[in-house]
């Protein structure tokens, strides 16, 4: 080997060597500064995930829970080679969430991205702040105030499925019930159509997005699954792939369907006003009622692909969350007959004994149910756990987390903080009152996450869940058949109840 050829391989490995020595010096400092946080011990290459070796689905939730309450209010954890900060202190979530700093979604996210594109939950930067500008109205009184007949429409098709199975000394398990009245009120509310889920049963639409929705989680809990080359390569890229062309196919051939009937709506209107007509109003129905996606698209600021994004978006937060919500409060209301006893009064009063339909100002008037609604969100979260990635240097008590650290917020256990809710573990609506609320920190309940990223479908789901919920009290009288040290939790994307919730169901006479 000449001398030339020598001196130019020793300047290829050194160019070579440099950077990467580099980087692993960087990387080494980095990594001294997170692992002064307490947290698990950690191991190459699988860092801390060997928690969750052998665990059955079911069982990481407690794996989690353990893990949070070993380490209160902040701990580290390795995801193979990649760090991660887990806190569930208010002050160290406000100082994360509370500005406009870290508006950045965590990298767990990233495994969205081929299924929500870059919808409010999953964008970032100028897009994030453009689209949730033009999507909060969508969110208005008056357009929630259109909702109320689907709400109550199918809060009645969900007590009538349930009857059959009132008065028979048997439990059933209602959660599949609320899944389908949920699904069935957020196809017509965010896209305009009727799935029909609770009279025609099972749907390919549903189906995926629980597989989608169980992929995620094997991608969070297995490292291996975490780079998108080996995923695409496994049975469970085959399968992501598979759910993904069915939910993508079914929300375009909607917006497709949708465009087509507005263009329509649109001429005959036209021909309408030229006689001297007062227009068509057979599209939206006797109240006019606008989908989301309606308004999206008459909107003309977002293109087919920015719909298709927000509405999948929009399917995939409002359909499993309000569907834990509801399951849940339906329990624990189960549980305590007296609090119970209470609800069904408050409706009554409403009501009178009729069966008409619920309208807003009723919903206005439900408010013990509505403490009751919210007291389960603290005890049960439907997203117990959300990330954002730090954009700069944070202090966070004595510790120094640097910027591009993930952090991971536990909601379930912010919300099990005995400084702001004593007794934590008692079902209590009266901690909602007013006097007891006012002066609570503002970020020790955040159900709907807080700060500029907040849920900005919260108040829909506050009047879905009055809507089911009160359906099935004035109806019927629930008793729970297990206690909930029994009930467990199945932590996916939503805080679900493994097994369902079974009840047991008395008619009201």
């Amino acid at each position: 080997m000449s001398e030339l050829t020598t001196f130019i391989y020793g300047v290829l490995i050194f160019l070579i060597f440099v950077p990467v020595f580099q980087w692993w010096i960087k990387r080494a400092r980095f990594a001294r500064k997170i692992d002064k946080i307490p947290g698990p011990k950690a191991y190459p290459f699988i860092g801390t995930t060997y928690a969750f070796f052998g665990k059955k689905h079911h069982e990481l939730f407690y794996v989690i829970d353990e893990r949070t309450r070993k380490y209160p209010e902040i701990h580290r954890i390795w995801t193979g080679l990649r760090p991660e900060v887990r806190i569930s202190k208010p002050e160290y979530v406000e100082a994360v969430i509370g500005a406009s700093k870290h508006m950045e979604k965590s990298r767990g996210y990233d495994f969205l991205f081929e299924w929500l594109g870059e919808g409010l939950l999953t964008s970032k930067g100028e897009r994030w702040f453009k689209h949730r500008k033009l999507i909060t109205p969508t969110f208005h009184f008056n357009i929630l105030d259109g909702f109320c007949d689907v709400f109550s429409e199918q809060g009645a098709i969900m007590a009538q499925r349930l009857d059959p199975y009132a008065d028979t000394g048997k439990a059933v398990d209602i959660f599949p019930f609320v899944t389908k009245a949920a699904l069935d009120i957020i196809c017509e509310t965010a896209m305009g159509v009727k799935v029909n889920a609770q009279k025609e049963g099972e749907n390919a639409y549903v189906e995926a997005i629980y597989e989608m929705s169980e992929l995620f989680v094997e991608r969070t809990v297995k490292p291996w699954l975490q780079s998108d080359f080996v995923f695409k390569l496994t049975d469970y890229g085959r399968r992501h792939k598979k759910a993904l062309e069915i939910v993508h196919g079914y929300t375009k051939k909607v917006i497709r369907d949708r465009k087509e009937a507005l263009l329509k709506k649109d001429v005959r209107n036209g021909k309408s006003a030229a006689n001297g007509n007062a227009g068509d109003d057979s599209f939206y129905g006797s109240k006019k009622r606008l989908a989301f996606l309606d308004l999206l698209i008459e909107g003309k600021q977002l293109t087919d692909d920015d719909i298709r994004e927000e509405v999948d978006t929009f399917m995939f937060e409002g359909h499993d969350t309000t569907t834990a919500g509801m399951s849940w409060a339906l329990f624990l209301l189960a549980l305590d007959q007296g609090i119970q006893e209470q609800v069904y009064q408050e409706i009554d009063s409403i009501f009178a004994g009729s069966d008409r339909p619920a309208t807003m100002k009723d919903f206005g008037e439900m408010k013990l149910l509505e403490r009751c609604l919210k007291e389960t969100l603290r005890l049960y979260p439907s997203v117990s756990f959300f990330g954002r990635k730090i954009s700069e240097d944070i202090t966070l008590g004595k510790y120094h987390i640097p910027a591009g650290t993930l952090m991971g917020i536990h909601a379930y256990h912010v919300h099990r903080d005995e400084r702001f809710f004593p007794d934590p573990e008692k079902f209590d609506p009266d901690r909602f009152l007013p006097k007891n609320s006012e002066n609570r920190h503002p970020f020790a309940y955040i159900p709907f996450s807080a700060g500029p990223r907040n849920c900005i479908g919260q108040k829909f789901a506050i009047l879905e869940e009055k809507a089911i919920v009160s359906s099935v009290l004035r109806k019927f009288r629930v008793r729970a058949s297990n206690t909930r040290e029994d009930q467990k939790i199945c932590q996916e994307l939503i805080t679900r109840p493994n097994e369902g919730i079974k009840l047991y169901l008395e008619r009201r006479h």
